[in-house]
């Protein structure tokens, strides 16, 4: 029996993706339209809607490539469950900061969970982080009970972004965040009174500029066999 091969996503598909990721981070999503992706590939808008029917496909996508990037994070950064608690109150704190000193980084954040479809994205990934890294904290949850946490873990994330002018000042609203979602997974006090005080003695304003170009810098050179894979999720 002859083996199927694995149909690989064209180049005009994966052009569209690389354009799209650079208008969304460098100029905000909310401001970018299918017609200006298409000028930049220099395609129709009509050609682009064939690969991707809508701008907010096109979000998943990138929101897909922010996962991978926030997986090698960890990967990098960490060794034992411990440390990875750590690295998951850092992530957040770096998204609040950038939002906070950002508006195109906050457009894209907002945006990414407003949009079903990429909270979706979201909160599958964060789903299994959440099994590799609450497992010592969680040890007799079943499956559902770690969906269930991720609802509200997704709910306090998007609080925490969603800034107004009466805002909370962005270190009460880290430690409340991080307080929060640590006792949904049952994460010992001591614990997470020390994980939120070593997150407060940063500089995580800079902390979160950085990180924002560090994705930036990745989506932009992500390899052709990544994006090949995340097109062929959305195709």
């Amino acid at each position: 029996m002859a083996l199927k091969r694995k149909k690989k996503p064209n180049a005009t598909k994966l052009e569209i993706i690389r354009v799209a990721s650079r208008l969304f981070l460098e100029e905000g999503y909310s401001v970018t339209s299918i017609r200006q992706i298409g000028e930049k590939v220099g395609i129709s808008s009509g050609n682009v809607m064939f690969h991707f029917p809508t701008k907010e496909h096109l979000l998943a996508v990138l929101v897909d490539v922010l996962c991978d990037f926030q997986w090698k994070l960890i990967e990098n950064e960490t060794d034992d469950s411990t440390d990875s608690v750590m690295s998951i109150c850092l992530e957040l704190m770096s998204m609040a900061a950038a939002c906070e000193e950002n508006e195109i980084a906050k457009d894209f954040f907002i945006s990414a969970y407003q949009s079903p479809m990429a909270l979706e994205i979201i909160r599958k990934n964060d789903f299994e982080r959440s099994k590799k890294v609450y497992a010592d904290y969680c040890k007799r949850w079943m499956e559902y009970q770690y969906i269930e946490a991720e609802i509200l873990v997704s709910g306090i994330e998007y609080a925490t972004l969603m800034t107004t002018e009466n805002s909370a000042p962005l270190d009460v609203r880290i430690s409340g965040a991080l307080n929060q979602i640590m006792s949904i997974y049952c994460v010992p006090e001591e614990t997470r009174k020390n994980n939120i005080a070593a997150v407060l003695s940063m500089d995580y304003r800079v902390i979160g500029q950085r990180i924002l170009r560090d994705f930036i810098e990745y989506a932009e050179n992500v390899t052709d066999a990544a994006f090949e894979d995340v097109a062929a999720k959305k195709g």
